[in-house]
């Protein structure tokens, strides 16, 4: 750390950067890393390669270095008991893993995405991996056309990710559980999902969908043409905000498969027809409701009892997964008993906001004859009568 800091450049980087390193923290020092002998004054006998001292490391080596502590329970433990000490035998297992293990150094290793001599928390905003910055972490390799070219993998991944709703949850709204690379393809042991393992990644949150899915007459035919089921409708990295208009019309995904004349894509223009309505009913309800309660009229009740067919909104969307017309009927047609009735209780509030503004219109009208009618009488009371004093100047 002395002798680096005076130095410039990339001689000096590391020294900088290690003052914000966890592993300085915890009481490592650089020659738990490189090396050589850390009780030694002499520079040339402290980075003596006969004592073990690395220079600059092989990328093909780092991941091994790295285990060498990260795989050690009883090391690890001692700074963090609950660590897990398998990234390794995980790292092993996954492509990047896999690439290193057989001599390519272009290959992702573990500096790639933690950094190298200020490595920080996972909780850290400035960690590489922080959920905030793990999608451009793994965008620096995948999104660079040269670096992609030699395993001519596509480079559009992270464009599209962020035009999806996971996105915009992790971004936008600050949704630090939303999904990023590693929520689906893992993070040590990052391996690209697989047809048969799709749906059970995407069913990790999305539980509902998945035993839906799994039940209905649309798993056995995509596991017979050897698709993944979810990825045919929502795509992969561009999963954008579901929508009636993917069941029927110009969008529509169900045509991919289905003829428009097929007894499936009349199915999905009746699902999206019903989900559409109950969706056209809440806005009305809701507009009336909100008019309502902005003129100072009590309808909390009815706002609530719409919180119930907003739900049943949910439930109806949920359903398209069963792909059965009857399992969106029932909550579509809930939805709209609900919308109707807090629809009318609007209509209601609205007549009564009438009623009172005409009521206040007429008492206000009274109000103001009554007053002109007092001040004609006080106008006539203080006018001087015929033989006053006033009028013969006495």
């Amino acid at each position: 750390m002395e002798c680096h800091s005076a130095l410039e450049g990339k001689l000096q980087a590391p020294a900088t950067a290690f003052a914000n390193d966890v592993h300085r923290h915890r009481g490592f020092s650089c020659a738990d890393c490189h090396g050589g002998d850390r009780t030694a004054d002499d520079p040339e006998a402290a980075m003596n390669r006969a004592r073990g001292f690395l220079g600059k490391i092989a990328r093909t080596a780092v991941p091994k270095l790295c285990a060498h502590c990260h795989s050690d329970a009883s090391l690890i433990h001692k700074f963090r008991p609950q660590q897990r000490v398998d990234q390794y035998a995980q790292y092993q297992t996954s492509v990047h893993g896999k690439r290193i293990a057989a001599g390519d150094a272009g290959a992702a290793n573990c500096v790639d995405c933690h950094s190298v001599h200020d490595i920080r928390e996972v909780r850290d905003p400035l960690s590489p991996i922080h959920p905030l910055r793990l999608p451009e972490t793994c965008a620096r390799c995948h999104a660079s056309a040269a670096h992609m070219a030699r395993y001519k993998l596509a480079t559009n991944q992270f464009e599209e990710y962020r035009k999806s709703v996971h996105w915009e949850a992790l971004a936008r709204r600050g949704d630090l559980s939303a999904p990023s690379c590693a929520s689906c393809h893992g993070n040590h042991g990052a391996t690209p999902p697989q047809v048969g393992s799709v749906s059970a990644v995407c069913g990790t949150c999305h539980t509902l969908m998945e035993d839906l899915f799994t039940k209905s007459p649309h798993q056995a035919a995509f596991k017979a043409m050897g698709v993944a089921g979810c990825v045919v409708c929502h795509g992969n990295h561009e999963i954008l905000k579901p929508s009636p208009a993917m069941l029927a019309g110009e969008r529509s995904v169900c045509t991919q498969c289905h003829d428009p004349a097929s007894a499936g894509a009349r199915a999905a223009s009746q699902m999206a027809g019903l989900i559409g309505k109950l969706d056209g009913a809440l806005g009305r309800s809701d507009e009336i409701l909100g008019r309502a309660r902005r003129s100072g009229m009590e309808v909390s009740e009815a706002l609530l009892r719409e919180q119930e067919a907003q739900e049943d909104l949910v439930k109806a969307r949920v359903a398209v997964h069963a792909f059965q017309v009857a399992a969106v009927s029932k909550p579509a047609g809930e939805g709209l008993g609900i919308a109707a009735e807090t629809y009318r209780a609007g209509e209601s509030a609205m007549r009564e906001r009438d009623y009172r503004r005409m009521g206040l219109a007429i008492a206000l009208l009274a109000i103001l004859i009554t007053m002109a009618g007092l001040w004609l009488a006080l106008r006539a009371i203080e006018r001087p009568r015929p033989g006053s004093p006033a009028l013969s100047g006495r």
